[in-house]
């Protein structure tokens, strides 16, 4: 078989360098491989093997209709070989075998590549199925199905029917796992042949075995009925082939905290907080505390609690007390602030008006604009709307304004920055 290009980046600049330079072989470079990853969702590596056959499978079917497209198809499968068995169509498929974020694929492909080649070539007759051949036999990485672990063991149950077919072998078909059989809900047993915790044999033969589940708290059952059990579930007693639960809060079985009182569930119990006002309790609310907490007082059966705003409570000058729920604070009266932990009356600056920081050489600016464009304006009704009047009455006032606006500009722009 004529040499061919590896697959991936790295070796193929090697080869390509060994062609440039007229080595007589190709440059090999031995890479280390990266770490082994821990990740509990990498694939097994006969999962991986599988999908490699599956995808070469798949690739035999999409090309099973194509030729070697020369044009002359005759000639060349006459001189070349039959394209079905050709080399060519061996390429085609094995370029598309993995995809390309695949990394599991392309190093199973690379340590595998001349195995391949050899089946496609030489065993294909003796040994049909490329899985077995390829991925148990000659890699040594899988079990026939029902068997498990480096030795192909069978899995409990038997390889024909693995863990009863009520459960899952661990690494069956596989040469890991442990062969531990993860049995369905109501099945137990070390092949999955029993029925488990909670559940009673309805049905069962030679071959098959139905459970189904006992009435609620029952653990063990001879029927689905309440009266058929024979074993209670944790938190109730069997009386007379019943389940009643047991009401640990009355038997002193319950363990809560000192702030805490118990609540009966059904086959266990619940700790729960005691209200705000209480030092322990007895149960949900104010009316059921052994002492009030500080800040609370007993009225009647229930803790309340006390305003201590009634009393002067708050000492400070302008302070007036607010109660709070098993306490009170002190803040300043309205219309006052605290500062410096004393509180002081609110200063509200009053409105000034535009001209208020105007100082009188401006005020006099302003009036001399003002009588000048008053003049102006009668000049201009006077002259009846001449055009000439009208032009010297909008330059004054042009220059009046540009004059106090040039002596007030950085006042103007500082208020409108500031938002006067």
């Amino acid at each position: 078989m004529a040499p061919r290009a590896p697959r991936g980046l790295a070796p193929a600049l090697l080869w390509g360098l060994s062609l440039f330079l007229g080595l007589p072989g190709p440059v090999w470079v031995q890479l280390s491989p990266p770490p082994k990853s821990s990740s509990p969702t990498e694939p097994h590596p006969c999962h991986t093997c599988r999908g490699l056959v599956d995808s070469f499978n798949k690739g035999l079917e999409r090309t099973i209709r194509d030729n070697f497209g020369g044009g002359n198809t005759a000639w060349e499968e006459e001189k070349l070989s039959k394209y079905k068995d050709s080399e060519t169509r061996l390429v085609e498929v094995l370029e598309g075998v993995c995809s390309k974020s695949d990394f599991e694929c392309h190093r199973l492909l690379e340590l595998s590549e001349e195995l391949v080649e050899s089946w496609w070539f030489h065993k294909q007759q003796e040994a049909p199925d490329l899985f077995q051949w390829l991925c148990s036999d000659s890699l040594k990485l899988c079990c026939p199905s029902g068997t498990f672990g480096p030795s192909c063991l069978p899995c409990p149950g038997g390889a024909e029917r693995p863990c009863g077919g009520y459960g899952q072998c661990e690494g069956e078909g596989t040469r890991g796992g442990s062969g531990h059989c993860d049995c369905q809900a109501g099945y137990g047993g070390e092949a999955c042949g029993q029925c488990g915790l909670g559940y009673f044999e309805a049905q069962r033969n030679a071959s098959h075995l139905v459970c189904s589940a006992c009435f609620g708290p029952c653990a063990r059952c001879s029927g689905p009925e309440e009266s058929n059990c024979l074993q209670c579930k944790k938190g109730w007693v069997l009386h007379h082939l019943k389940c009643v639960d047991i009401d640990e809060c009355g038997t002193e079985r319950a363990s809560c905290g000192a702030d805490q009182f118990c609540v009966n569930t059904e086959g266990s119990y619940e700790c729960r907080d005691c209200a705000k006002a209480c030092l322990g309790c007895m149960g949900a609310g104010p009316g059921r505390c052994k002492k009030c907490s500080p800040g609370y007082q007993q009225v009647g059966s229930k803790c309340l609690d006390v305003d201590e705003c009634e009393k002067a409570a708050c000492p400070g000058e302008n302070e007036q007390c607010e109660n709070t729920e098993g306490s009170y604070r002190c803040v300043c009266a309205e219309g006052y602030k605290q500062i410096e932990g004393i509180c002081v009356k609110e200063q509200i600056p009053e409105s000034a008006g535009f001209f208020s920081e105007m100082t009188e050489d401006e005020l006099v600016v302003l009036q001399q604009m003002f009588f000048g464009v008053v003049i102006c304006a009668l000049a201009t009704l006077a002259a009846k709307g001449d055009l000439v009047f009208t032009a010297i009455f909008i330059g004054a006032v042009a220059a009046m304004t540009g004059y106090w606006l040039s002596e007030r500009s950085d006042r103007v722009l500082e208020g409108f920055i500031k938002g006067r």
